[in-house]
């Protein structure tokens, strides 16, 4: 990386009292990698192990790297020079290990990475051991968070697994750990570092690195507990849509894609020895088909699923009267509310900031009392919009059919399955998406501003 090249930085991290060398921005453990005990006590219940905690090291001082530099306007990739003190920088260092670091990173986030590694000066503390029971015997972890994908998949593989599935807490804020129906509780985690940018504040919330703090969190888990499963709860949709049909202008999304998953598997193998399989239960299936699964199973219409959340908006751009909303109208909220359609619930009126998709003008279909500004939810509405539009009529499409051939190919590989397999899959999940599409439409009515954006393929 050239030292004149906008889009680079370089990155030291480093120990607490230390400092970074002339021309890096300085990433200092327990100021802003923080790692609370008690937490990271949960999840060496079996053994410390410095080169796991490395491993959590590794993924905080990505995901600073990720927020605290923002992406160029006319261009998507960055270029980042990162170093991280290690216990073993000799493991780290090794050509196999950093090839597939290297590789997980750049096709998760399109940015060009060069991570090297120091020895630490002072061994970390270890947390202080806590026996962590798993009494049937652990064999798959799921992440676990506010969202709707997350609290539905969650339960249906609850009923497949028991107490034999952990739960690994992704959210910044610990919720009361999971019970079963007989009210004990059940195997839980929770996130057991913090990410701060220091004096400033971050700048850039396309958060690309949330996929390598997932793996590495889950896999973590499941690497401790013996379990060698990580259960993506992701459906359809979520996980192969952003990489056919990026949203606006970015980069394909691959945080919850096979191919990504795959890329992890081959770089915990090298580092830690083992195979550590990620599964999509749900791959071939919509959000909506998810959701429904979801009720039939625990008779859940109108409580638990309609809770969570999938909004990306923070309270800053998504309250009314100091209440928090969902925003309603971004690629994620767009994704929920079709979904909730096609399982055939509904959400309550005052759950989004935009609550009436049907109205003809977008200005017009916002809460009474929201008096933030329009334009950036309007950009995201756009956006959201057009890209499940696009996706609901890929197959249809006359230049669509290489792309398409891509991803067969791609799937194929990370899934060990024959592209004659996957391509009929692929077929029917879109081919769903595009029925459920067509129906939200309907419902919303000919005049209302969504289906005038999805009409004229732009906005008016």
């Amino acid at each position: 990386m050239n030292d004149d090249d906008p889009t680079g930085m370089k990155v030291d991290v480093h120990e607490a009292g230390g400092r970074a060398r002339v021309g890096r921005v300085s990433c200092e453990i327990e100021t802003n990698l923080i790692f609370k005990t008690h937490d990271l006590a949960a999840y060496f219940f079996t053994t410390w192990e410095p080169i796991v905690f490395d491993l959590m090291l590794l993924a905080a001082s990505i995901e600073f790297c990720d927020r605290i530099k923002r992406r160029p306007g006319l261009a998507w990739g960055r270029a980042f020079e990162l170093r991280v003190p290690v216990h073993d920088p000799d493991v780290w260092s090794r050509k196999d290990v950093s090839d597939h670091l290297h590789e997980a990173l750049e096709l998760l986030t399109g940015d060009r990475w060069r991570v090297t590694f120091k020895r630490r000066r002072i061994p970390a503390d270890q947390p202080v051991q806590r026996l962590f029971r798993l009494d049937t015997g652990a064999e798959a972890v799921i992440p676990f968070s506010d969202g709707l994908d997350s609290r539905a998949v969650g339960a249906l593989m609850a009923e497949e697994y028991g107490g034999r599935l952990i739960r690994v807490r992704l959210g910044s804020k610990k919720k009361d750990q999971p019970k079963d129906s007989a009210g004990r509780k059940q195997p839980f985690m929770t996130l057991p570092y913090q990410v701060k940018p220091g004096g400033s504040r971050f700048i850039e919330s396309s958060a690309r690195s949330r996929g390598f703090k997932f793996a590495v969190l889950s896999g973590a888990a499941a690497y401790f507990a013996k379990a060698r499963k990580v259960i993506v709860p992701e459906s359809g949709q979520g996980a192969i849509g952003p990489t056919l049909v990026p949203v606006g202008q970015a980069y394909e999304d691959y945080r919850n894609h096979p191919r990504f998953m795959k890329q992890m598997t081959k770089f915990f193998g090298s580092l830690l020895g083992v195979d550590i399989d990620f599964i999509f239960p749900r791959l071939w299936f919509t959000k909506g088909e998810t959701l429904a699964a979801y009720v039939k199973l625990t008779g859940d219409k109108d409580t638990e699923w309609s809770e969570t959340r999938s909004c990306w908006r923070d309270n800053r751009h998504a309250s009314v009267d100091g209440l928090r909303r969902q925003c309603g109208i971004c690629a994620a909220c767009m994704l929920r509310r079709l979904s909730v359609h096609a399982a055939d619930l509904r959400e309550r009126d005052d759950a989004y900031l935009w609550p009436n998709l049907s109205a003809n003008n977008f200005n017009d279909a916002v809460a009474e009392g929201f008096d933030g500004p329009k334009n950036s939810h309007k950009q995201y509405a756009i956006a959201g919009s057009l890209h499940l539009d696009h996706l609901a009529s890929l197959r249809q499409s006359g230049t669509a059919e290489r792309p398409l051939n891509l991803a067969v190919f791609h799937l194929a590989r990370a899934l060990e399955e024959p592209e004659a397999v996957v391509r009929p899959k692929l077929d029917r999940l879109l081919s769903q998406h595009q029925k459920e599409w067509k129906s939200f439409m309907d419902s919303l009515g000919p005049q209302s501003f969504v289906a005038q954006w999805a009409a004229n393929g732009q906005p008016t």
